[in-house]
């Protein structure tokens, strides 16, 4: 499975930065992110007649697509970071890349598809060049007829064969074909095919559901999915097409044609109205990659990264629709609506196997807005050794600053430094001992912000170098903190996880450098690098234009920031997650070290601290549960096959239900909290498409408030590493001057 990628750009004169798809598998690939209008549209459901002939029309390129790739290239040529070479070897690429967005799973193409397609592998590139891209298309309208082909079997399974389906059969589906062969006949695509069919109405029939109401749902599933491939267009295969031209270069270089372009930009300025989330195509399934901070589904706690989107509804009590196998943009348009209205998401949880593990989110649409972004703090109180102890914890979502409110000279402008800084004052007079900046899913910002954030915590001297592009004339240049003035002194942790990206990396990176606090948490995603946008005559590109280095000299790229101390990352069981894992990433490498000193020796006293956290993670409770929960969710992803017998898939999934419920309730014991009963589901809660009950705020039952425990074990750590150091905390660490020992 090719693994849809998105890239944190920033474009200059804006606030803010969004998540951007370059390049998704199969139907996603032919996306236009602004089609339609921005409410979601109802659509009469068409019933072709179901012959793939008939169905079949040829796709044809335009003038205008190959004078633009003609273009593309001249532009990713002289501007991209790495020195671009359009040849053999990149058609090559290019091909393998393209052959694998449109069937990553190999269901559509015959390995005799794929040998006669060969003949285009070493002159994509000449093709290009000379302005034109025809092998595109040729590529396609193969690949549109088998996709016919497939969803005509498909339909005629669900409305011919469904009530022959025999569920106590000794059989399994292969989910993961990434590295299967290519089938060699049409008899074993049928095969797969059948087999996903029934797998489709085997977590229906687990949820209840009747043979009838089971075959009316997948009929219009796959007939949806047949009305959406009947919608494509030129544009659609050019524009995917360019996207992927673009992204064999690196996974954040990208075309949006003048289309995507508009709703490209305005997905900068965070101005739509919706549930503040990321999205892309996995499979078939629209996947939450991202949840923006301060937005609706953030707020709700509910709807998690990796979580599918299967259906959608409009309302407290819509129709609930099925938006499995829909273009992403069909389905972007039913998520976005008028701020205050209702949207339901029936989604199946990131580390679920099967639509029988699916549950409803309901969502209240929303702006998302500056201010629900900004830094926040709080104080929390712990025991250790017998002494009580106040830690700051701040959170920051993301690096933030209103150029448009800077730029009109308001002196109240946002700034996520300026807001820190009040902050940090304010906890100093609130007496606490030790402060933890709270960078954990903050995927980025402003470079500037990154910057000066460092140099609240920090007398003077570099953060960052950055590596302009061309390997011949690039040159590095550091940037830096030139004021002498330091905010606070006293104990300082970083705590991050994998989604702590591009500007987080930075800050922790110079912390780490510097020696000036300890980093804690999971390893950082690795994006070093930043990306401009260039407009074309017919469209714009977004390209990669240079690289972060820490002052050590060391990339954040690809590696990103290595934490002092490991914690648990819930992210580690999603193989999307980090630069790494993103085909074609820009590799890690080094510059050369800036001159810096440091402030403590805390690689010294690493050894002993890591000692200490060992002892009391092997017992403590949370962190127990919580390595359990992510070694449950790696053991489901990593499956390769799904069972389609009843009992065993109905065990299984009652087993992990029991599983996941002992477990939480051992945490509760352990902890002397209140444990839970076990109820059966009812058949509401089974069935992923049952209607919600809304129930107000004061029928909710009120929740326990538990601390989190990755802070609370990093307020222990902060009290340790203080101790070791010499320096007791006492009712304010803080001791005003901090000047950095030479190195």
């Amino acid at each position: 499975m090719r693994k849809a990628e998105f890239s944190l750009t920033r474009q200059k004169g804006r606030k803010g930065f969004r998540a951007v798809q370059t390049l998704s598998p199969i139907i996603a690939l032919l996306i236009s992110l602004g089609a339609g209008t921005l409410q979601a549209q109802e659509e009469e459901i068409l019933n072709p007649v179901l012959d793939v002939d008939a169905l079949y029309t040829e796709l044809s390129s335009e003038p205008i697509y190959g004078r633009t790739a003609a273009e593309l290239l001249q532009e990713l040529e002289d501007k991209h970071y790495s020195r671009v070479l359009f040849d053999d070897q990149y058609s090559s690429q290019l091909f393998e890349t393209y052959i694998e967005a449109l069937d990553g799973s190999k269901l559509y193409f015959l390995q005799s598809d794929i040998d006669a397609l060969e003949e285009y592998r070493n002159s994509l590139d000449d093709t290009l060049k000379s302005g034109s891209i025809d092998p595109a298309f040729e590529i396609y309208n193969l690949y549109h007829r088998r996709l016919l082909e497939r969803l005509v079997f498909a339909i005629n399974q669900v409305e011919e064969s469904l009530a022959s389906f025999d569920y106590t059969l000794d059989e399994s589906i292969e989910i993961d074909r990434e590295d299967a062969p290519y089938a060699t006949t049409s008899a074993e695509l049928d095969e797969l095919w059948r087999q996903r069919v029934k797998n489709s109405a085997l977590s229906l029939k687990l949820a209840n559901l009747d043979v009838e109401t089971i075959e009316e749902r997948l009929s219009k599933r796959y007939r949806n999915q047949l009305n959406q491939v009947l919608k494509t267009n030129n544009r659609d295969v050019f524009q995917s097409y360019l996207a992927t031209v673009a992204s064999t270069i690196d996974p954040h270089t990208s075309y949006f044609s003048p289309r995507d372009s508009e709703n490209f930009n305005m997905s900068l300025r965070l101005s739509l109205q919706g549930i503040g989330a990321q999205l892309t195509t996995d499979e078939e399934y629209t996947k939450v990659v991202e949840l923006i901070k301060g937005g609706p589904a953030e707020r709700g706690k509910e709807l998690k990264a990796g979580d599918r989107i299967i259906s959608i509804a409009q309302g407290v009590d819509g129709e609930t629709k099925d938006v499995i196998g829909l273009r992403l943009d069909d389905v972007v348009d039913q998520i976005r609506g008028e701020k205050g209205t209702v949207v339901r998401l029936t989604v199946i949880p990131a580390d679920a196997t099967g639509e029988s593990q699916a549950h409803e989110v309901t969502i209240t649409r929303d702006t998302v807005k500056l201010e629900d972004q900004s830094a926040k703090k709080e104080v929390i109180e712990v025991s250790y050794n017998g002494s009580e102890y106040k830690v700051g914890v701040i959170q920051l979502p993301t690096f933030y600053f209103d150029f448009e409110a800077a730029a009109a000279g308001q002196p109240d402008f946002k700034s996520s430094t300026r807001d820190v800084k009040v902050l940090l004052e304010e906890l100093k007079a609130e007496g606490v001992e030790a402060i933890v900046m709270d960078l954990r899913d903050n995927g980025g910002g402003s470079l500037t912000e990154a910057n000066d954030l460092v140099g609240l915590f920090i007398d003077t001297g570099n953060t960052v170098q950055i590596r302009y592009s061309g390997l011949r004339n690039g040159f590095v240049r550091a940037y830096g903190d030139g004021n002498p003035e330091v905010t606070y002194s006293g104990p300082l942790g970083v705590l991050v996880n994998r989604a702590s990206a591009s500007a987080s990396e930075i800050f922790a990176g110079a912390i780490q450098d510097y020696q000036r606090g300890i980093i804690m948490g999971g390893q950082t995603f690795g994006k070093g690098t930043v990306q401009e946008i260039i407009p074309m005559n017919y469209g714009q590109v977004k390209l990669t234009r240079s690289k972060f280095y820490r002052i050590s000299g060391a990339s954040t790229q690809h590696r990103g920031v290595m934490p002092d101390i490991l914690f648990p990352d819930r992210y580690t069981a999603i193989e999307e997650m980090g630069e790494s894992n993103l085909d074609g990433a820009l590799p890690w490498d080094t510059v050369r070290p800036v001159e810096y000193n440091t402030y403590f020796p805390i690689k010294d006293i690493l050894t002993d601290l890591q000692v200490k956290h060992d002892e009391r993670v092997s017992s403590d409770p949370d962190f127990i549960y919580l390595a359990e929960q992510i070694e449950r969710s790696r053991e489901l992803r990593e499956r390769t096959t799904l069972s389609l017998n009843e009992e065993i898939v109905r065990q299984e999934r009652d087993d992990n239900r029991r599983a996941e419920f002992n477990a939480n309730n051992m945490r509760l014991m352990l902890k002397g909290l209140p444990v839970e009963e076990w109820e059966e589901p009812s058949e509401e809660d089974l069935d992923p498409e049952s209607v919600a009950i809304v129930e107000t705020e004061e029928e909710e039952e009120e929740e326990l408030q538990e601390e989190d425990p990755l802070l609370v074990e990093s307020s222990y750590i902060l009290i340790d590493m203080a101790r070791l150091l010499g320096n007791p905390m006492t009712a304010n660490a803080d001791k005003g001057n901090l000047k950095a020992a030479s190195r």
